[in-house]
């Protein structure tokens, strides 16, 4: 039987929207893609109980509160509602050992509701000299390299200690609690990837797999199998 993948939504202005890339992505790999809303309600134990995975995907910016700090002049647009409807999903599918992929703000959201923390605007927090993370390139175009953890669930996955991803984004986790680990990072330092360490398959990629999987990308490919089957 095909997996019920349950499937964030960006919210704005009360119109849920979800990229078509992240639905044909699931169904493409065995699964059955159901677009959540962004509410927070008593419901949201039988969303989890419901689903047989979670995809967590990418959009605005994270209010910077829940982790403890106040909004930076880097910081754009939040939307508060969806922050608090993908924590409370979130605490319940670990709650539940449910599988869950994180991409881009998906992976910070995961960090954020485990209790880690982030960067709001990496280019004005971090000095260092940064590579291009919010490329100006095709959505589909791999621009720069990850290397991955050996041993993480990241290169069970991929089978690679280095591959290339493309990059659309200014924020980025930072720390990590003690359940999760980093499992890539890119070549300025930048965390690219984190896992958890406890659970059967909780992933979260800085990066869109899903426009990747337009150039028959193999590691991306490999990532959403790899995801759907633990969904089984």
């Amino acid at each position: 039987m095909r997996p019920i993948i349950g499937v964030s939504s960006s919210l704005k202005e009360d119109v849920l929207t979800v990229p078509t890339e992240n639905m044909r992505a699931i169904a493409k790999f065995g699964g059955v893609p159901l677009v959540l809303p962004n509410m927070v309600y008593d419901g949201i134990d039988r969303i989890a109980e419901m689903i047989d995975g979670l995809l967590l995907t990418g959009g605005g910016d994270i209010d910077p509160t829940l982790f403890g700090e106040e909004p930076q002049q880097g910081l754009g647009e939040i939307t508060p509602e969806r922050d608090a409807f993908e924590i409370a999903l979130i605490l319940k599918m670990l709650e539940l050992n449910k599988p869950i992929l994180g991409i881009c703000r998906g992976a910070q959201i995961l960090n954020i509701a485990v209790g880690g923390d982030m960067f709001q605007d990496i280019y004005s927090q971090i000095k260092c000299k940064l590579l291009q993370h919010s490329q100006k390139a095709p959505r589909w175009h791999a621009s720069h390299y990850v290397q991955v953890t050996k041993g993480s669930i990241l290169h069970e996955i991929v089978q690679t200690k280095q591959f290339k991803v493309n990059s659309y984004h200014h924020q980025a986790n930072r720390g990590v609690p003690n359940d999760f680990e980093v499992s890539a990072v890119s070549s300025d330092g930048i965390v690219e990837a984190i896992e958890s360490k406890k659970h059967r398959f909780v992933l979260g990629v800085q990066w869109h797999p899903e426009y990747l999987l337009l150039k028959k990308d193999s590691e991306s490919a490999a990532i959403f199998r790899a995801f759907i089957d633990a969904c089984l």
